[in-house]
């Protein structure tokens, strides 16, 4: 049997997707498809439920959530969570160079897969995201599709454990 005494087993819809909506770039649409499967015995059973969204989503809704995504380094808008992630990784203070292969790296990535380059960026440095990208350029459409995939649930689940310790709950 399930506890229901973990909060978000008893927030309203509306308080459940303000609080995790935001997990997934623009796409709170998982956290309201979440949040009818509650109640949830721990965030990592959640989380679960999230993956499964997804994944059952349907390729065309994957695409896009990978869409919602912002170009690495790119000086544009982006979500707070983003905002933090690329600065933790240097990218908002990236030398010249950096910014010109990143840039050139993300329009290529883009127009060969029509989704930008997703990486879960905590912890690597400006220089290794860039090897990364390079990487994976030039991956078969379905392979770097799932890589891209992998790294946005990567990504939640980061998001998913900050929450977690500001809030002091356990993963």
């Amino acid at each position: 049997m399930k506890s229901v005494e973990q909060p978000w087993n008893v927030w309203t819809k509306e308080e459940f997707i303000q609080q995790f909506g935001g997990l997934y770039e623009h796409s709170a649409w998982v956290a309201e498809q979440v949040w009818e499967h509650k109640p949830f015995a721990g965030l990592q059973e959640m989380l679960d439920r999230m993956n499964e969204v997804v994944e059952a989503s349907g390729r065309d809704k994957q695409l896009e959530l990978l869409r919602q995504h912002p170009d690495l380094g790119s000086r544009i808008q982006m979500s707070e969570h983003s905002q933090s992630e690329q600065a933790g990784a240097g990218l908002t203070n990236l030398s010249a160079d950096q910014y010109e292969r990143l840039s050139r790296g993300n329009s290529e990535y883009i127009a060969t897969y029509s989704f930008p380059f997703i990486l879960a960026v905590k912890g690597k440095t400006a220089d290794q995201i860039l090897a990364a990208l390079e990487a994976r350029l030039g991956q078969p459409e379905d392979e770097e599709f799932a890589t891209a995939l992998q790294q946005v649930q990567i990504i939640v689940g980061l998001r998913l454990r900050e929450w977690a310790s500001r809030h002091g709950v356990s993963v």
